[in-house]
């Protein structure tokens, strides 16, 4: 009798440890090839797990293309994982009602910026892990080598810009990496980053919005002095095929390249191993503002956006536990476990103060090139939505910056899609 008592005891541990472990979410995400982005969220799910032993996350990994692929025919068939990576600017996902509201999530811990980015007809959907800022990125032995010398202020003039990519050019080198092969947004920060420093924020917001014309003098010279440095060869010859991880390895490997213009997750790739893509050891990496614009209204002005984020399936069967989860990230040590370890920006309330480590250099390189910067808060494609998004993309990520169409044609084809 006892025997079976203790029998019976056991089967009822095991039953009751099989309930607790009943609930399992699936986790769909980018970052197959960003290994500091992808080692942080699997620490993060460790550390809930251990916090939440009736749950279980599984993670599954891809790189962006691929995922939002597998994402539109799951979502589509009704097999879409509970959490997903995703980015504001997919308002498809909150037009057609996909996504659960974040209502719950401790959104006292998020930056209220990030929270309206997220936000849609009152309601948040995102937690905005990332946050990224646009950096001019160089290599400071090229740049020496050429006799340009980084001012204090950290920003050259458009002159020196024009200089640079002639020098650069004159010894065979070029002057900036860049490639828009798999991604819409890259080639367009060269016009993004201008016309905001042009414009200001309130004008370059009416801009984005068409509610200033794209005819206006201010814009049509500044997308001149684009022009005149493209036209230089500031770019690759090969910058519409360049694929983002191949424009990385362009800057840091080969051929190599002074500049590199990116966002600020420059890390999550740069800082791999070089064996997996990483920049070389040693490698004299260094920042400067973008270059200041002639007759700027405000020259201290660059983007803040957010990108990386993530988003629960609003047909998830486990609504309670996937709000848990991400709001297990929600929190000030979390924010600094992900400056110090990816060293990008975060939609998280952090302390910057406090981050410290091996790339703590890095880090404070980075806000120097911040220091007195005023903020836009949102890339184009975050703030644009239609036809304006859709032509945007096509006219600045590739067809402008690639020399193909004039600047009058990009001006032309911006106000039609804004019904000017």
């Amino acid at each position: 009798m006892r025997t079976l008592r203790i029998v019976f005891s056991v089967l009822l541990l095991a039953l009751a440890s099989s309930a607790m472990a009943q609930v399992k979410l699936t986790m769909w995400s980018h970052w197959a090839a960003e290994k500091i982005k992808r080692d942080f969220v699997e620490d993060a799910i460790k550390r809930f797990e251990a916090a939440n032993p009736g749950v279980k996350i599984d993670a599954s990994w891809y790189e962006k293309t691929a995922l939002y692929a597998a994402l539109k025919t799951a979502l589509r068939a009704g097999t879409a994982p509970d959490i997903f990576y995703a980015e504001p600017d997919q308002v498809e996902y909150m037009e057609n009602a996909l996504l659960l509201d974040l209502s719950p999530l401790n959104w006292s811990a998020i930056e209220p910026w990030a929270k309206e980015i997220w936000s849609y007809k009152g309601k948040p959907y995102g937690l905005p892990l990332e946050a990224s800022t646009v950096e001019l990125y160089y290599n400071k032995k090229l740049i020496a080598d050429l006799g340009i010398k980084v001012p204090a202020s950290l920003q050259l003039d458009s002159a020196a810009m024009l200089d640079l990519s002639k020098k650069s050019r004159s010894k065979n080198m070029t002057p900036m990496a860049l490639g828009v092969g798999d991604r819409p947004f890259p080639g367009a920060y060269l016009a993004q980053e201008a016309l905001l420093k042009k414009l200001g924020t309130q004008e370059y917001d009416n801009l984005l919005r068409g509610k200033l014309s794209w005819s206006d003098p201010r814009v049509v010279d500044t997308l001149k002095l684009i022009r005149s440095w493209t036209d230089a060869g500031l770019l690759p010859t090969t910058f519409t095929t360049l694929k983002l991880g191949e424009a990385h390895s362009y800057f840091h490997t080969n051929p190599g390249a002074v500049m590199f213009l990116n966002g600020s997750w420059y890390t999550s790739r740069a800082f791999n191993p070089p064996d997996k893509g990483g920049q070389p050891a040693n490698f004299p990496l260094g920042i400067m503002k973008f270059p200041a614009i002639p007759g700027a209204a405000c020259n201290e002005c660059k983007t803040l956006s957010v990108q990386g984020s993530y988003v629960a399936n609003a047909a998830t069967k486990h609504p309670k536990e996937a709000i848990a989860f991400l709001n297990s990230m929600a929190t000030p040590d979390v924010a600094n476990r992900w400056l110090e370890n990816v060293l990008v920006q975060t939609g998280i309330k952090a302390d910057y103060a406090k981050v410290s480590g091996p790339y703590a250099g890095y880090f404070r390189e980075l806000q120097a090139t911040g220091d007195g910067s005023k903020y836009y808060f949102g890339a184009p494609v975050q703030i644009m939505q239609g036809k304006p998004k859709e032509v945007f993309t096509q006219v600045f990520n590739n067809a402008f910056p690639a020399g193909s169409i004039s600047v009058e044609d990009a001006v032309k084809q911006m106000n039609a899609a804004f019904g000017k």
